[in-house]
């Protein structure tokens, strides 16, 4: 058994769509970034390579590398699960934070778990996701951006 933590924060910013989870948020804001700028596949995605002792999602998708400019984050999430598969692991369960005081994402949970499990070939019971404010304070608290905590637990595949 293997334990990764995995942590991602992005600005909003106008004139981009909200991506959070692999779905499209309705919200007058964006996230800034360099790809899609999913603070929450990134998190997980950190977390899963922690756990198998990869490094980190820029190793492996540098921002300064233009093949990642605007790159959805399920598929970087999808080749994720494949480093760590031809490593002999699989993924357990994730748990996972979003921390924002606006937009809300309870509405949003259930389609964000369901989109992650597939993601990462583990039923839905098996994916966590939860919102939390930052309780009006840091940057969080006066509405620049947002940041989120990840932690997945890896098997190898014999066990």
């Amino acid at each position: 058994m293997r334990v990764g933590i995995g942590y991602d924060s992005h600005r909003f910013v106008e004139g981009r769509r909200m991506v959070l989870g692999g779905i499209y948020i309705p919200y007058h804001l964006g996230l800034a970034g360099h790809s899609d700028a999913d603070a929450l596949l990134h998190a997980i995605g950190d977390a899963l390579l922690g756990a198998a002792a990869l490094g980190d999602i820029g190793s492996h998708f540098p921002d300064t590398d233009q093949q990642w400019k605007d790159a959805d984050s399920r598929e970087l999430l999808q080749a994720i699960v494949g480093k760590i598969t031809n490593c002999g692991l699989h993924v357990a369960n994730v748990d996972a934070t979003i921390i924002a005081e606006k937009p809300k994402f309870l509405p949003h949970i259930g389609k964000m778990r369901q989109t992650i499990a597939e993601i990462l070939n583990v039923p839905v019971t098996a994916v966590s996701v939860k919102g939390k404010t930052n309780e009006k304070m840091g940057f969080i608290g006066r509405g620049e951006g947002v940041a989120c905590l990840a932690v997945a637990m890896l098997h190898m595949n014999s066990d």
